[in-house]
């Protein structure tokens, strides 16, 4: 319309023709066509609300269903769908282990004659071969009892514990009930005993799944105190701590243990420790750390000490660690490392 109208202007400044009267008339009509299309449009807008129909929203896509987090290493990429902890050789025997770098927590703990042992829990990674699988002791029952029911893969046990096994909160796949996943490697008994992590899960009936212990997982708490290289004693045994590269070497009476990929976060806990009336085979008496009550605490993570208080009402529940002010400590994302340290 807007060229068109341009058009007759100009040709009204050349004279009109015979031909333009039927110019005009096309003019009119479409004009009055125009009108009527508007009126027709108005009744129609108003019949329906008043209300001028807008485009419609763009349809939100739905969120990406968000990775599982494991609740024992903070990690994305599946929790796991079973707990299996292993008693393992920390002699100097021992060393090296086997499979421990895919272990999701691990707790060093005071046995007779100031040795430790080590309490490998595994449920978002399982390793092809764990050991050397030794003998549990009676503080593990406790322990364990925060992860619900998990498997516990041991050697053996002294016969006073047979009750507390059977009756305790975990499924045992010893060698009595699962021979066939354990094989004998290198060197002499009693540190050569293997266990295969994925048929000791598959014969644990009922085994819990992995589930809130207390550990929360987060940025940094505030404050923290410069701490590159660490020295606690586990028994009688000097365990040093290296800070590298967000990570942590592990090294047992001056010896390296783990040089990579070592734990985000390690754990002093301290707790008290009592003198069992069990004795191993050569007459020492086993010490028992206890995991229920109170205490002081050292949250290592990212080259920084945290001080505070660890607390556990009963066994099953998880263990809350808390700074000088009450707020949560939290630890570095990956793999966390328990000392348990005689308060």
């Amino acid at each position: 319309m807007r060229r068109r109208r341009r058009a007759d202007v100009a040709g009204a400044g050349d004279g009109v023709g015979a031909g333009d009267g039927s110019e005009a008339t096309r003019a009119i009509a479409l004009v009055i066509a125009l009108v009527i299309a508007v009126i027709i449009g108005v009744v129609i807008w108003s019949t329906r609300g008043g209300t001028p129909a807008l485009p419609a929203a763009p349809v939100a896509a739905a969120p990406a269903r968000a990775a599982a987090v494991s609740p024992l290493t903070g990690e994305a990429g599946g929790a796991g769908t079973a707990v299996l902890a292993v008693k393992v050789d920390n002699s100097p025997q021992g060393r090296p282990w086997t499979g421990i770098a895919d272990a999701d927590v691990v707790y060093v703990e005071p046995v007779e004659g100031g040795v430790t042992r080590l309490l490998a829990v595994f449920a978002s990674h399982l390793p092809p071969s764990v050991g050397p699988v030794r003998s549990f002791r009676e503080s593990d029952i406790d322990l364990l009892a925060a992860y619900g029911r998990p498997a516990l893969a041991f050697s053996g046990n002294a016969p006073e514990l047979d009750r507390l096994v059977a009756s305790g909160p975990v499924v045992p796949v010893s060698p009595d009930q699962v021979a066939g996943a354990y094989r004998r490697g290198r060197g002499e008994a009693p540190h050569n005993l293997y266990g295969d992590p994925a048929a000791l899960v598959r014969a644990a009936r009922g085994v819990a799944a992995p589930r809130d212990v207390g550990f929360r997982f987060g940025a940094a708490p505030p404050g923290g105190d410069p701490a590159p290289d660490v020295t606690e004693t586990v028994g009688s045994t000097v365990v040093g701590l290296h800070a590298a590269g967000g990570r942590w070497t592990v090294a047992f009476g001056g010896a390296p243990a783990v040089t990579a990929d070592g734990p985000a976060t390690v754990v002093v806990q301290r707790v008290p420790v009592r003198t069992s009336a069990i004795h191993d085979v050569a007459g020492a008496p086993s010490p028992t750390a206890v995991t229920v009550g109170q205490g002081p605490v050292e949250v290592f993570r990212d080259g920084k000490r945290y001080a505070g208080t660890w607390s556990r009402p009963t066994p099953g529940d998880p263990t809350s660690y808390t700074g000088a002010g009450g707020q949560r400590l939290t630890f570095a994302p990956g793999p966390v490392w328990v000392l348990l340290v005689r308060a």
